[in-house]
């Protein structure tokens, strides 16, 4: 068992499910420590023990959300063939899908708050030629413009077809 999974109902588990909630409809910066804590019925000292800081917090949440989002883009990735304008289709739609579906759209379109690599794009990366070094950047940055989309009130149906729209061959 991942160390950062939490037994239901515990205060660990209840932090978590609070923080998913509150960084998806607030975003990282919005949200308050002390806020956060009432939400999940603990104390801010519970936080701090469980998780060092709202940072600590944040980033168990985003690369819990992230891992989860990758594994689901290589299956969709193998699915397609390995390589070419389908896998990265089929990754970021699938990608796209699993965000909505777990409800971290916000999470997931946000800038980090500190400086490490992108699962996302480095999981897209390998799947261009490399002559276009920067399409996994950019088309990271689509699938993040697609989800905050989402999180600020533009169906999910219509910012799939958009995000669809852009990688669908002519």
């Amino acid at each position: 068992m991942r160390e950062w999974v939490p037994v239901p109902g515990t205060a660990k588990a209840r932090l978590v499910e609070a923080a998913i909630h509150q960084f998806e409809v607030a975003g990282y910066e919005a949200v308050n420590v002390t806020e956060l804590a009432a939400k999940a019925d603990v104390t801010t000292g519970s936080l701090y023990h469980h998780f060092g800081s709202k940072l600590g917090l944040y980033l168990v949440v985003r690369e819990e959300m992230e891992r989860r989002v990758v594994d689901r883009m290589a299956g969709a990735v193998a699915a397609a063939g390995g390589r070419g304008r389908a896998a990265v289709r089929a990754a970021l739609l699938v990608a796209f899908d699993a965000a909505a579906h777990f409800g971290v759209c916000r999470i997931l379109a946000e800038p980090l708050p500190v400086p490490r690599d992108d699962p996302i794009e480095a999981t897209l990366r390998p799947l261009v030629p490399k002559r276009r070094g920067a399409s996994g950047t950019i088309l990271a940055a689509s699938l993040r413009a697609a989800l905050l989309a989402v999180a600020d009130g533009v169906p999910s149906p219509t910012a799939r077809a958009s995000l669809d729209y852009l990688l669908a061959p002519e």
